[in-house]
């Protein structure tokens, strides 16, 4: 491998599939977080890494950026007909790549052999690895206590105040082998930082041990780019997440954030007032992603801020 890609949802896989378009498939690593990932209807859901491999398989809800395109929801009707739960919608296509790999995780399997054989299936060329094979849940403290991340995002909608965040077993967890092994090899020429919420999708990855450490001492260049706008989040709470935990919503403030783990910086042209003063190299372009075109574009941006420090 020599480009890795560090993806939350939406955000990171637009820049994954962007990367994916320039770069031989063999030399294209996706990491995706798995702090989304819960037990719903007893069954093992992984929001990120699905969102990912549709996105890369071509065949992700081009409206949405999550779930399929080509869905149907005839189990969902069905289900709240009978009462059942139904604020977290799964589609029917859907459902059977959570019950594949529920019954594999069952018969003890890792997370990462799942998701490779769901994404051979799928025709995802680039390799897609979970963070850890060992489970890390995001949890969100709120005005009325600690809280799932999925009960926060999804089914509060994002609603509640957030106070602070936790990321239970990441104590504990273990590196992705794959993952640990390509950030220590030579031939690495980049890692980029996709723009995602850095407090719910990056920092998780971040707080598997031996992550931080293992980015300080790449041999590549770590470049991020920003998720935020004009201030603004093109999708998800970001922004409002800053505020609340008493930063600016700003480019600059998510640059700061990263700290001395990033080297280079990539955010909008109207973000270029807001990020005088960072320690990591900046890059202007066009941030926002459209269209396939500007997937492509921001990716050759990514590796152009990166190709500008390894010389």
């Amino acid at each position: 491998m020599t480009v890795i890609a560090l993806s939350g949802g939406v955000g990171g896989a637009k820049l994954a599939l962007g990367l994916s378009r320039i770069l031989p498939p063999d030399e294209l690593l996706v990491v995706c977080n798995t702090g989304d990932d819960f037990e719903h209807l007893g069954l093992s859901i992984s929001p990120d890494i699905d969102t990912v491999a549709y996105t890369l398989a071509g065949v992700a809800n081009p409206e949405l950026g999550w779930g399929r395109g080509d869905e149907t929801w005839s189990f969902m009707e069905t289900l709240g007909t009978l009462g059942g739960e139904t604020w977290f919608r799964l589609g029917d296509r859907d459902l059977a790549v959570h019950i594949e790999r529920t019954r594999r995780l069952r018969a003890g399997e890792t997370l990462s052999a799942v998701t490779a054989g769901v994404c051979k299936r799928l025709g995802v060329a680039p390799r897609v690895l979970p963070m850890s094979d060992d489970p890390v849940r995001t949890r969100v403290r709120t005005d009325e206590g600690w809280i799932d991340f999925q009960e926060y995002f999804v089914r509060r909608r994002c609603e509640p105040v957030v106070h602070e965040l936790a990321f239970h077993g990441a104590a504990t967890a273990r590196m992705q082998p794959d993952f640990q092994a390509a950030l220590a090899d030579r031939q690495l020429k980049a890692v980029v930082i996709c723009p995602s919420n850095p407090f719910i999708s990056i920092e998780p990855i971040l707080a598997v041990p031996g992550v931080r450490e293992a980015l300080a001492a790449c041999p590549a260049p770590v470049v991020a780019v920003s998720p935020l706008i004009g201030g603004r989040a093109i999708k998800g709470p970001t922004a409002k997440m800053m505020a609340e935990l008493g930063m600016k919503p700003s480019a600059g403030g998510v640059a700061r954030r990263y700290g001395e783990l990033i080297d280079a910086y990539v955010c909008d042209f109207a973000d270029m007032d807001q990020v005088a003063g960072i320690d990591a190299k900046v890059t202007l372009g066009q941030t926002m992603m459209k269209t396939l075109a500007d997937r492509e574009a921001l990716a050759r941006t990514v590796l152009g801020a990166a190709r500008v420090l390894r010389r």
